[in-house]
């Protein structure tokens, strides 16, 4: 599914239409990989095709399932810690098991988001306090970076240094 863009309108239709654009791109770069090509490791850190899929599940789940509906861990529908464990795809994870968490934490976030304003604040242990609308673009900021290593990634998969 490609998401048509929203160029004109309500603020709320733009953010929330660019989120989606940009996990729509974020999960275009593992569309089509092998699952071994989906775990190559081409960096010294945990970060591979499919991980970043993993680790974008997990970042929906902290900001909207934990942050903003305030449910505890044990109530999220996957990893919802902030650490390094957001990369981790268990070996029996296929691609699509792993695109199919994404879609389903992004649903949930969707449905989470739409019971707050844009201007509505909560205090973050981090960031301090912080808005609908900031956490909103926080996360396409979040998953438009990890998309374009996503896109780098995958450079290097499908034409490796030096082959043109």
């Amino acid at each position: 599914m490609t998401t048509d863009p929203v160029t004109i309108g309500a603020e709320r239709a733009i953010i929330e239409n660019t989120l989606d654009r940009n996990r729509e791109a974020l999960v275009a770069t593992v569309r089509g990989l092998s699952e071994v090509d989906a775990r190559r490791r081409l960096v010294a850190s945990l970060t591979t095709p499919i991980s970043l899929i993993k680790h974008a599940a997990a970042a929906e789940r902290i900001w909207f399932q934990r942050f903003w509906a305030g449910l505890d861990e044990s109530e999220c529908d996957g990893y919802a810690k902030r650490d390094e464990g957001t990369f981790v795809v268990a070996d029996h994870e296929s691609v699509a098991d792993v695109i199919a968490e994404f879609e389903r934490a992004s649903s949930r976030s969707r449905a989470i988001a739409a019971r707050f304003d844009l201007d509505e604040v909560k205090h973050n242990p981090r960031e301090g306090a912080v808005s609908m609308r900031w956490t909103l673009l926080a996360m396409i900021e979040e998953f438009a970076r990890h998309a374009g290593h996503g896109d780098i990634l995958r450079e290097q998969i499908d034409r490796p240094y030096g082959t043109l």
